[in-house]
């Protein structure tokens, strides 16, 4: 398949959409970590919406950028990126709060931000094609709409109860503290774990398929509320 402007184009506008969407992401993680009452994140100048601040040379642009140009040419890729991970110290958070409870609560707040931001895009995009101001088959569309499902893919992909992910700080806050050390044995092979759900079509379908059933119900419920 011949790679045109129109679809290089394309891959830009992606990724851009990527970059702040992994941004928001990262920014949540900040945020949260700020307002337990650890300052690391914001000593870091990580409590930013700034999205050069949480992006990652590889992760958030070589990576995505080389897989829409691979994807493009008539392979698999395309959207698969990381953001700079957030450091904060679970010991210097306000005493009030449980150390466990902070890193579940610091944990969520990335994907909780992708969900927010889902929420807000699909509303607007909504309003603006009820109210005739967004043409359906305009590039703006098609641009809200990939914002809308890449919010949720990240957010489910990133509750997947494996480590190094989110939802794996949470697995291993609510596995029993006598069964730790064997949770703590298996997160070792957790990258490798979360890279065959990344790559390997069908087992992406784990995290696809909520984020798919998701985008069409909110766009249902939305339009329901509006038209």
């Amino acid at each position: 398949m011949e790679i045109t402007p129109e679809t290089v184009r394309w891959i830009f506008i992606d990724l851009f959409v990527l970059l702040i969407s992994i941004a928001l992401h990262e920014f949540g993680h900040a945020i949260m970590a700020d307002k337990l009452g650890d300052d690391t994140p914001r000593r870091q100048g990580r409590v930013t919406l700034n999205p050069l601040a949480h992006a990652d040379p590889i992760g958030t642009f070589l990576l995505p950028l080389v897989g829409g140009l691979h994807g493009a040419a008539g392979g698999r890729g395309g959207g698969f990126g990381w953001g700079k991970p957030v450091q904060w110290n679970p010991a210097r958070i306000n005493r009030k709060w449980k150390m466990g409870t902070a890193q579940i609560l610091v944990a969520i707040a990335g994907p909780g931000m992708n969900f927010l931001l889902a929420l807000v895009v699909a509303t607007v995009h909504t309003v603006l094609v009820a109210k005739g101001v967004l043409h359906p088959g305009s590039d703006l569309n098609k641009v809200f709409g990939f914002t809308v499902i890449t919010n949720f893919v990240l957010m489910f992909f990133n509750l997947l109860p494996i480590p190094p992910l989110d939802g794996g700080h949470v697995a291993q806050q609510m596995v029993p503290y006598r069964h730790r050390s064997k949770f703590d044995e298996v997160a070792r092979f957790g990258p490798f774990i979360v890279l065959a759900f990344a790559l390997i079509p069908q087992l992406a379908q784990v995290f696809v398929v909520p984020a798919k059933w998701c985008t069409s119900h909110l766009y249902s419920l939305l339009a329901s509320l509006v038209m």
